[in-house]
């Protein structure tokens, strides 16, 4: 696989090293490519290639360090304290991230696809077709003037002919542009790697979120069951003091002193109190309760 083969020659060689190789030492970037010496600078259609990919490159990798730079810290104090002003802004965060992968990948996977074809590459020899085409157009011109020449020139002609062949059927020496895309399509690679933890990262804070809320909805329940208890018992004794409240003759209120009835006021609540600490018992029994 081309892409697979690029990006091994990317992982052996740092992208200077690289170009540096394919164009018999020129230099190191797009911007210092003039003649210098013996050195062979890459075509204008290859450097002005290079030139948008290097733009690409650096504008995606500034976008992500920006990125990296606000989630993370975002992404902790969310996890440290949980509010919705935090969950807001991760929100955006979440929204920016999908977003940069997908024009990450794709660069990433347009790479991919012209390392993985050949003939794509080779169609990007732009200045050497135009002058292969040139070079046809001009010696057409001459079959056709010589045409009703002698047998001779027609002979010299035929061997001419001959020769542009392996012109017209040349294939370009692809090493040099795949070398130039594989040390693109690593950076793309490095940029992708980046958002991924990135992407990783954001949902483990969203499962630890999650835990929290659900721990604070187990809590908010069993708070529920406990006040709903203690109303239980409450309305109990609420129940038995409306029973004694009411207007009926019994020995009961034929009382000269209030101990009898504190006494039977005493035994109703801690009856009661008895009554809820055994509901709670049985409720952490069943495991309603933590």
């Amino acid at each position: 696989m081309k892409a697979a083969k690029g990006k091994h020659k990317a992982m052996e060689e740092s992208p200077s090293d690289m170009l540096l190789q394919a164009r018999d030492s020129s230099p190191k970037t797009p911007l210092e490519l003039p003649n210098m010496g013996t050195s062979k600078p890459l075509p204008f259609e290859f450097r002005a290639l290079e030139i948008c990919l290097d733009s690409v490159c650096k504008n995606l990798e500034s976008e992500t360090s920006t990125l990296e730079k606000e989630a993370y810290p975002a992404l902790d104090q969310l996890s440290a304290k949980t509010s919705s002003r935090s969950l807001q802004h991760v929100r955006l965060i979440k929204g920016r991230l999908v977003a940069l992968s997908g024009r990450v990948q794709k660069v990433r996977d347009e790479l991919e696809h012209l390392l993985d074809d050949d003939a794509d590459m080779s169609e990007m020899y732009l200045t050497k077709k135009l002058a292969r085409l040139e070079s046809d157009r001009f010696l057409l011109n001459v079959e056709q003037k010589d045409a009703n020449e002698s047998e001779l020139h027609d002979m010299s002609d035929a061997n001419d002919g001959s020769s542009i062949a392996p012109i017209r059927g040349h294939k370009p020496n692809i090493e040099e542009l795949e070398l130039l895309l594989g040390a693109y399509f690593m950076q793309m690679e490095e940029i992708l790697n980046k958002l991924l933890r990135l992407r990783e990262y954001v949902h483990d804070t969203d499962d630890y979120i999650n835990i929290i809320l659900d721990e604070k909805q187990n809590e908010l329940l069993q708070l529920s069951v406990i006040i709903n208890t203690v109303t239980m018992m409450l309305n109990i004794g609420i129940l038995i003091f409306g029973i004694f409240g009411m207007n009926i003759v019994i020995d009961l209120f034929n009382i000269k002193t209030y101990a009898q009835w504190y006494a039977a006021s005493a035994g109703v609540v801690g009856g009661i109190s008895i009554l809820f600490i055994i509901t709670i018992l049985w409720l952490k029994t069943k495991g309603l309760l933590g």
